[in-house]
């Protein structure tokens, strides 16, 4: 019998049960159903007493059973099944594998605990484990800032060394140049320090690998030419590699930033990638703050404040579409030509979450003409069948992610439009009471990745923000 229709079933016969004295019977019944898929406590990778506490506190809230199940399955996954803490060299030093792919990218792992931040000043372990995420991070970019992703031995050589076509290091994994990479390691120490007063993190070690992110920044404007680096993989998938001998496509050198890479580990077509480069603004405005306000070095602030300038600029000459239906909009991809290319891909940062990551504001009626865009069957990644949502190349056509979902709720101010994300989100997970990387439009069974930390997080992040914001949502069954 599947979840939905025992939960019809066993609503039909509770008076039923009642009166016969089967309370108990029903109970069991229901627990066996929606029984804990967490792993037993002393195989979790880490704990925190207020994270159970916060979980504990939201289902209580949650009327619909299988989604306060998901819950409670989702929200954890990050601390039961991927961190990896210990103190290393008198610092707490922390890898976050993603799940099903042993492996730290610097997307994934700041998302990853992203959710839990807002509790650090209440569980003296957890903010330690997220410090030990930001010294990580720092030395992961120091290791290689082109990197995307990385090992936890800094001594292995990756299996990518063997038919990849780059500068590859001992420690890396992976070698596709994101800007994103480096924006999150900028937002979770940004997020770390704002939120808990705590700014021992900005060592001589995080300040030199935030010297390295403006530099990076700087040479993929590509004013001198293409620059130090180049990538090409021996794949016969073009996604997966560039052009011209490792390049990239043609660009126009106009104040944007190159990312050979888009947050789905896929090559862009037009290298100016419009969402990662306002991530980009985002982050250089931090790094201002940061060494204006904490740091003291004005000299390195004003050229972080003065690159954010000028991206800024740029995206308000070159990231503008008149569309035929939509007025203006935010393209995905430009090259300083004059192309631009018009679409969406679920991965974050997307245009559709700019507001998110606090790029843009949410009322913003460019991001709202680009909401509407991006969330129709104009975007060629967006694809409808029994269920709808945004994909992306990456695993092919009619595959819907659950993350572009749960991005539309997070970015959304109707109660209304929340509830229904939540609902397409309690029907797509495939009775595994977990999120998965994506899912077939006509058939949620269909699924790619079991095991994919990001989306379960998220997922409990957007229910925890209902519950803060929208409790009204989580009283009714979905």
């Amino acid at each position: 019998m599947r979840r939905r229709d025992f939960i019809k079933t066993t609503g039909m016969l509770s008076t039923a049960m009642a009166l016969s004295g089967s309370q108990a019977i029903a109970s069991k019944l229901f627990e066996d159903e929606f029984k804990s898929q967490r792993p037993a406590l002393t195989d979790r990778k880490f704990t925190s007493e207020v994270v159970e506490k916060v979980i504990k506190k939201v289902a209580k809230r949650i009327k619909d059973p299988e989604l306060r199940w998901m819950f409670e399955n989702c929200y954890p996954n990050t601390l039961d099944t991927t961190i990896d803490f210990e103190v290393k060299n008198g610092r707490p030093d922390t890898f976050v594998i993603t799940g099903d792919i042993p492996a730290m990218w610097l997307r994934d792992s700041t998302a990853q605990v992203w959710p839990y931040l807002p509790l650090a000043n209440d569980d003296e372990n957890l903010k330690t484990m997220i410090k030990g995420l930001v010294n990580r991070q720092a030395d992961c970019v120091i290791l290689d800032p082109y990197a995307n992703s990385f090992e936890k031995d800094e001594t292995v050589m990756s299996k990518w060394s063997k038919t990849d076509h780059t500068d590859m290091k001992p420690g890396t994994h992976e070698r596709k140049w994101e800007i994103d990479s480096l924006c999150y390691a900028v937002r979770l120490a940004n997020g770390y320090w704002k939120t808990t007063g705590d700014a021992s993190i900005f060592d001589e070690n995080w300040q030199k690998s935030a010297k390295l992110i403006l530099k990076t920044f700087k040479e993929q404007q590509r004013k001198d030419g293409v620059g130090p680096y180049t990538f090409y993989r021996t794949t016969s998938k073009h996604e997966d590699t560039l052009a011209n001998w490792g390049a990239g496509a043609s660009i126009k050198p106009c104040g944007l930033i190159v990312s050979s890479f888009r947050p789905s580990d896929d090559s862009t077509v037009l290298p100016f990638l419009i969402p990662s480069n306002y991530f980009a603004v985002a982050s250089l405005n931090q790094l201002n703050d940061i060494y204006t306000n904490v740091i003291g070095d004005k000299a390195f602030a004003k050229e972080c404040a003065d690159l954010s300038e000028e991206v800024k600029e740029a995206l308000a000459k070159y990231a503008v579409k008149d569309h035929l239906d939509y007025g203006k909009i935010l393209p995905f991809e430009v090259d300083g030509y004059g192309n631009q290319y018009c679409m969406d891909d679920a991965n974050v940062p997307s245009l559709l979450a700019l507001p998110y990551l606090d790029c843009i504001d949410v009322n913003d009626p460019l991001y709202q003409a680009t909401r509407k865009f991006v969330w129709s069957e104009d975007n060629p990644y967006f694809f409808k069948g029994k269920f709808e949502g945004i994909g992306g190349p990456h695993v092919g056509l009619d595959y819907v992610w659950p993350m572009s979902i749960i991005q539309k709720g997070l970015t959304s101010t109707s109660a209304d439009e929340i509830k229904w994300c939540l609902k397409q989100l309690k029907e797509t997970h495939a009775d595994t009471g977990f999120m998965h990387e994506s899912f077939h439009k006509n058939d949620p069974k269909k699924f790619t990745r079991s095991w994919f930390a990001w989306t379960n997080t998220l997922f409990g992040e957007l229910v925890y923000k209902t519950y803060q914001e929208h409790p009204e949502v989580l009283k009714t069954s979905l």
